[in-house]
């Protein structure tokens, strides 16, 4: 599996326009993939987290999410002790 490293520099971010490109991807799992791709580290990328910054509701983060799983281009790890947000 691939892991993506991102250039991250005031404001900026570099990335690969390998996702970008991907005829399978809906626009709207592109644009939460770069916009995920831009934010820190340390970001709380649970659905709560993601849903908080949008205006896309949770049904539609979680379908998105779906999908870019589907392509392999994230895992999701369920994390016991936490709520259940997906």
């Amino acid at each position: 599996m691939s892991v993506f490293k991102i250039e991250k520099n005031n404001n900026y971010t570099v990335m690969s326009n390998y996702h970008l490109r991907d005829k399978n991807l809906s626009y709207k799992a592109k644009g939460l993939l770069s916009f995920m791709l831009s934010l820190p580290e340390d970001w709380d990328y649970s659905l709560a987290g993601l849903c908080s910054i949008s205006k896309e509701g949770r049904d539609g983060i979680r379908s998105i999410l779906k999908e870019l799983q589907e392509y392999h281009y994230l895992e999701i790890e369920k994390v016991r002790g936490y709520p259940k947000t997906y």
